[in-house]
């Protein structure tokens, strides 16, 4: 059974830190990407940061210079260091793992059930 258990969500101030942590278990296929996104009230899911296999990461916009992702591939954890947080960053925080495996080459997409981070002003 796939788990993703994500930890480190909660309350700080703004202009704290916060780091976000990953561990996946129970995934068969190969990990390709593992990444963080996040849904805030009323609005759609978005990526906040993803990294590859290969340690080549990519970040949203608004956190770019904030927000650090590390993964650690032999324990398949995957971690984000949140910095300089501002309010806008309230949010759920979601873990996601990309596996490709299969005589196919299948493409799966596991989840997690989220973390919430709040910035208060």
């Amino acid at each position: 059974q796939v788990q993703l258990v994500e930890s480190g969500g909660g309350l700080v101030q703004a202009g704290g830190s916060l780091r976000l942590s990953c561990a996946a278990s129970g995934i068969t296929f190969s990990i390709n990407e593992m990444g963080w996104y996040r849904q805030a009230p009323g609005k759609e899911r978005e990526l906040v940061a993803r990294i590859d296999n290969g340690g080549s990461t990519n970040y949203a916009d608004s956190v770019k210079g904030r927000f650090t992702i590390s993964r650690d591939n032999a324990k398949k954890t995957v971690s984000l260091q949140m910095n300089s947080l501002k309010p806008e960053d309230t949010a759920v925080y979601y873990c996601n793992v990309n596996a490709v495996g299969g005589s196919y080459f299948v493409s799966m997409d596991y989840w997690g059930k989220g973390t919430l981070v709040t910035v208060s002003s």
